[in-house]
């Protein structure tokens, strides 16, 4: 059995994931596997929903995906959701081409599991996955509470500044994803570039603009920011949790 230290980050208690398979046999399978170990565990039977499950419960630590599903599929979610947050993502999949599985890790997803499974080999991964994320240091609920100042409503991207609604784009809402999931620690450039446009060539000042536009909409004092911080030469942080 995985310590607990794996299964619990110190803000959130249990960590949170999200099983998508249309399969109702399958995530079961999954669901009774991962919350023997600790992890609690929502499930979805297409993307689509999975998309409401977010929006009703929050960002979950990790989903775990189906690919071929009706009304959206596991690609097609991965890149509506992933247009707006960071989410991990392991593909399960019956699919065991070698094309689809290389485009499912190079695009979207941190592994790839084909079915039929070993389910303490499923387990193991979601481990390593989440162990290499490290502690959320917010509860990515529907609101996420930064303080008496600031909410994000990652789902709906917007920014909440003293109860006022902020829209915010996609690239935005990722970059405060990335960085409140990574509070207290510095991010490097280079990491939020290749989290951002994975599948682009961008240069850092795309990043500065993107960061300096953030700071217009959720800073106090853009200026003298509180919240996206500069640590120079090293990268960007988010202060942890107060």
């Amino acid at each position: 059995m995985a310590s607990e230290s794996l299964l619990r980050d110190p803000v959130n208690g249990v960590q949170r994931i999200l099983v998508v398979d249309d399969d109702p046999v399958i995530a079961r399978l999954v669901k009774d596997t991962l919350e023997v170990v600790g992890y609690q565990v929502y499930t979805a039977n297409s993307g689509r929903h999975a998309l409401d499950v977010i929006a009703q419960r929050g960002i979950p630590h990790l989903a775990i995906v189906d690919i071929y599903m009706p009304v959206m599929n596991g690609f097609e979610f991965c890149q509506a959701v992933q247009e707006y947050t960071d989410l991990p993502v392991i593909m399960l999949s019956a699919i065991d081409d070698e094309e689809t599985i290389i485009q499912g890790i190079n695009r979207f997803a941190e592994d790839y599991v084909v079915k039929p499974f070993s389910t303490r080999e499923l387990s193991a991964r979601v481990q390593r996955v989440l162990r290499r994320l490290g502690d959320y240091a917010y509860t990515l609920d529907p609101i996420a509470h930064v303080d008496d100042y600031l909410d994000i409503d990652f789902a709906h991207q917007q920014a909440l500044v003293q109860g006022r609604v902020i829209s915010l784009t996609p690239t935005e809402t990722k970059l405060l994803h990335i960085l409140m999931r990574n509070a207290g620690r510095t991010v490097s450039a280079d990491f939020l570039l290749r989290r951002l446009w994975p599948m682009e060539e961008v240069f850092e000042d795309t990043l500065r603009v993107n960061i300096h536009r953030l700071r217009q909409k959720i800073e106090p004092t853009p200026s003298q920011p509180r919240y996206v911080l500069t640590e120079r030469g090293l990268g960007y942080s988010f202060p942890g949790k107060r």
